[in-house]
């Protein structure tokens, strides 16, 4: 039994044998027990009334355990509201409702559940002053393969969700075990390609077009991979020129009728008459428009090189009529591909901008190549990664511009620590250099570019994308926090192994995954967001 004289703690039973956790110490001044029985107006007292007097530790528990209950009531004062994670002090900035103002953000479980300006305390706490929170950045054309190498460059620069648009297996299933079991640091989702769907039927030449009877083997082979998960289907037309409008038209009615994007490397590249980039974008929104398809241009400001201008009006004019497209783009001056793609068959200078021999690095090695030296490399076997000078900043500007223009890597990962920088850093580099330096567009804007704008993009096709790309109470919990005053890309086409800078953390799922620009031993909050809809 509880004297009058014993302390209370935080872990004090209550007569029930419930712990009083959470209560702070507490002691009752010590009472002689005579006191307890004394009767300061002397009145006579019953038996009774003796008897009653006589159990007074009793009333002491009761006493007690009322007070436990008291103090652990929720209430101003008393006990507050303990939250999973609390970032304190940090400037929201939210795209969608265009809220701005320096708040607590309050995380429990998976979700964003308070952002307030009142005192609130979490398990973890981060102190984020000076710092912008937004939601965490989406990556719509990226690869990361089975290497959690990838995950971590993502998780540095700021990146919650990874979308792989530009085409995955057919075999949907294995694709999401293999990122599974990588241990995943992001979230991930894939489309099916239109490449492999030419394989899967015979279709391996990539200079002809697939036959009718191939084009109708490609249809139900589509359907199964959506059925199993895959969030669109991916084309790489300008690496399979020979693919015929109508077996574009055919893949785009699937995609149609089964409620996913099309996400397309278009046909053409450059700006050398008739074969243009903006011939490509007519292509795209012609059979959107004549299927009903959502379609999205891939990497579009790699493949302008002068017809940026006309390219941009088309995709512009076209979804102001009605038509759902789209477009992203890298903010790199080099691309990357394989020496070996129909990209570098004849007149490739030409649809390069005047690209030189010179102008082209292997990216293993960033050696320089000489015209012999090319023709060397080309002829052997095999795909050889190589990247090329001459993309034109001026229309990453013209894409930054446009309120459909979405910032993507395009980047597949590195290879024994070499790569393209743009796997790496671009976000914190589309940051750092055309938001804060060159001011191309607001903190607002871009923030916007990289988290709302994608989401929209893609949440018909998965539906948990419409609680990812906003701060707002009740939505996913996939921050990011970063210092608008350092952000920036460290990665570079000699070194692009490096980590960007100003990314300060980074939660996804509810779970703290870059603590002041460290990776996180241990966690693995990436989950799988596959299209739900089964196929009647």
């Amino acid at each position: 039994m509880l004297s009058p004289s014993k302390s209370l703690s935080g872990d004090s039973m209550s007569p029930t044998g419930d712990s009083c956790q959470g209560v702070r110490s507490i002691t009752l001044l010590p009472i002689p027990m005579r006191a307890w029985s004394a009767a300061p107006l002397r009145l006579r007292t019953t038996p009774a009334a003796r008897r009653t007097q006589e159990t007074h530790p009793m009333l002491v528990r009761i006493l007690v355990t009322a007070l436990c209950v008291f103090l652990l009531a929720p209430g101003p004062g008393l006990a507050q509201e303990l939250y999973d994670i609390v970032i304190l002090g940090v400037r929201v900035m939210d795209p969608e409702t265009g809220r701005d103002e320096i708040a607590n953000v309050g995380i429990r479980g998976d979700r964003i559940e308070t952002i307030t300006s009142e005192d609130i305390r979490g398990r973890q706490t981060i102190d984020a002053s000076g710092q912008i929170v937004a939601p965490g950045f989406i990556d719509v054309l990226a690869g990361i393969g089975r290497n959690r190498e990838a995950h971590t460059f993502k998780i540095g620069d700021g990146v919650t969700t990874v979308l792989g648009m530009h085409g995955g297996p057919l075999d949907v299933e294995r694709y999401a075990e293999e990122h599974g079991a990588v241990g995943p640091l992001v979230n991930y989702a894939a489309t099916v390609s239109h490449s492999g769907l030419r394989e899967a039927v015979g279709a391996t030449d990539r200079y002809a077009p697939a036959t009718p009877e191939q084009i109708e083997a490609m249809r139900p082979l589509a359907v199964q991979a959506i059925r199993d998960g895959a969030v669109g289907i991916g084309f790489g037309v300008n690496y399979t020129p020979g693919a015929s409008y109508e077996e574009i038209f055919a893949l785009f009615e699937v995609a149609a009728a089964e409620g996913v994007p099309c996400h397309l490397h278009a046909r053409y590249k450059g700006n050398v008459f008739p074969l243009t980039m903006s011939l490509a974008a007519m292509e795209v929104v012609a059979i959107a428009a004549a299927t009903g398809a959502q379609a999205q241009l891939a990497h579009l400001i790699s493949s302008t090189v002068g017809s940026a201008p006309l390219s941009i009006a088309l995709v512009e004019g076209a979804y102001a009529r009605g038509v759902n497209v789209g477009f992203d783009f890298h903010v790199w001056t080099r691309n990357q591909t394989t020496l070996q793609s129909a990209l570098f068959d004849e007149g490739w200078q030409e649809r390069f901008g005047g690209a030189e021999y010179s102008d082209v690095y292997v990216a293993q090695t960033q050696e320089r190549l000489t015209e012999e030296r090319f023709f060397e490399l080309r002829s052997r076997p095999g795909g050889l990664a190589v990247q090329t000078e001459f993309i034109p900043e001026e229309e990453m500007i013209m894409g930054l511009l446009s309120p459909l223009g979405i910032v993507s890597s395009d980047g597949g990962g590195l290879v024994n620590g070499r790569g393209h920088p743009r796997s790496v850093g671009t976000f914190a580099r589309f940051l750092g250099r055309f938001v804060r330096d060159l001011e191309v567009v607001s903190w607002m804007e871009g923030i916007e570019k990289i988290t709302l704008l994608p989401a929209r993009r893609v949440e018909t096709a998965i539906p948990r994308m419409a609680r990812k790309g906003r701060l707002q109470i009740g939505m996913d919990a996939d921050v990011t926090v970063f210092d608008p005053t350092t952000v920036r890309e460290r990665a570079t086409y000699a070194d692009p192994a490096r980590m960007s800078e100003g990314i300060s953390y980074v939660i996804v799922n509810g779970t703290l995954v870059l603590d002041r620009g460290a990776i996180v031993e241990g966690a693995v909050p990436g989950q799988w967001l596959r299209h739900p809809r089964p196929i009647s």
